[in-house]
Formats: C-alpha cells, structure tokens, sequence
C-alpha cells in the first residue's frame, strides 16, 4: 500500500517537472522614467499613459520630435523552456559496462528476498521415545 503510494507521489512529481521544465514565460514590464510601472505574466502590461500625451500637443517640428521621445520604456523578459525531451548520447552504455552491470545485479539478486518462507524446522525430526515418567521416577513436581 505504501509502495503504491510512493509510486504514485513520485510518478506525479515528475510529470510536473517535465511540465514545468518545458514551460516558456513572457514578463513583460513598463517603466516611466526609472520607475516601475506595472509587471505582467503572460500578457501585455498596462500603460501609464504617458506616451500618447506626447503627440497630442501641437508644437513646432523640433519640439515634438523632443516630445515623441517618450520618457517611458517597455522590457520583455523571455524565459524559454526546454523543446526537445532526449537523453544525451553520452548517456548510453558501452558493451563493457552493461556486463558488468548485469553481471553486477544477477551476483546480488538473491541477497535481497522479501518473500517470508514457510518452512517447519523440525519436519523430519521425530522424538524419542519415553519408556518412563522421568519426573515420577525422581519425584520432582512442579507446585
């Protein structure tokens, strides 16, 4: 039952790590000036506004181009998960190792039985015979 359990603890820990692993996250964050403004996950962060005040004013050529520069910035953080799911080629054995490990595990295979045996110590043994009562003989009695 716990053997079970444990099975199953562990075989839902790894699914989430597979998941977690392959997850790819978009942060994306707005600064107006030098402060931080908002901060999204997965989605577009909110504006302060700032920005479109700049081309709403009418001024000379000079002064809006100053002005179309906008004090606020916008910085997306990409964190990419992993794609491909393989095990590395140095991974595999070569000939030698895998004789020595099987060699390895059939050697100590015995050594770990779980199984209780159900054997009677004493099946072929069978007693003497009594040809007298030894505690009548030597009048010992138990009170």
């Amino acid at each position: 039952m716990i053997h079970k359990r444990i099975l199953q603890i562990t075989s839902v820990a790894m699914a989430v790590l597979v998941l977690v692993s392959t997850l790819s996250v978009s942060i994306e964050k707005h600064y107006c000036g030098e402060h931080l403004v908002d901060v999204s996950i997965f989605a577009e962060a909110e504006k302060c506004g700032m920005e479109n005040e700049a081309m709403t004013m009418p001024a000379s050529d000079e002064a809006q181009m100053l002005m179309s520069q906008s004090c606020c910035s916008d910085v997306v953080d990409l964190v990419e998960g992993q794609d491909e799911l393989t095990i590395e080629s140095s991974m595999e054995l070569n000939k030698q190792q895998k004789v020595f490990l099987f060699s390895y595990a059939y050697a100590f295979s015995g050594l770990f039985d779980f199984e209780p045996r159900h054997e009677v110590p004493y099946e072929h043994y069978s007693p003497p015979n009594v040809v007298e009562d030894i505690q009548v003989l030597n009048e010992v009695f138990l009170i």
